[in-house]
């Protein structure tokens, strides 16, 4: 999904950037979509990963997505992007639902069975 939202940002720009502005001042737009694009890759790599290893994955998501809610909600909070509260709010409960499923245990992967010698 991260790297679907990078995606868009390349290759089709959103018209209404204002709530990006804060974070547009520093970084391009295609900058900030191609570390989405990593982010996601970095979360599909770390999927296949010994158990444990997938911290890196979720942790790519959660701070690829950090500026965009702080961005949002400082143009909210300014003023310059009313609805930017929403944004935050969609882009936040998507970091909070990568949060709680990295919390989650994992049960033990089941120990191979050596084969047989006779």
């Amino acid at each position: 999904m991260w790297a679907l939202i990078g995606y868009g940002q390349v290759t089709s720009p959103p018209p209404d950037q204002r709530g990006l502005k804060l974070l547009l001042d520093r970084v391009p737009l295609d900058v900030w979509g191609w570390l989405w694009i990593t982010a996601g890759l970095v979360a599909i790599v770390s999927s296949f990963l010994p158990q444990g290893s997938d911290r890196f994955g979720f942790f790519a998501l959660v701070m690829v997505v950090a500026p965009w809610i702080i961005s949002y909600l400082y143009a909210w909070w300014d003023g310059g992007f009313p609805r930017g509260w929403i944004a935050a709010a969609l882009y936040g409960g998507l970091a909070i639902g990568i949060m709680v499923v990295a919390g989650w245990g994992e049960p033990p992967r089941p120990k191979r069975e050596e084969p047989p010698y006779a």
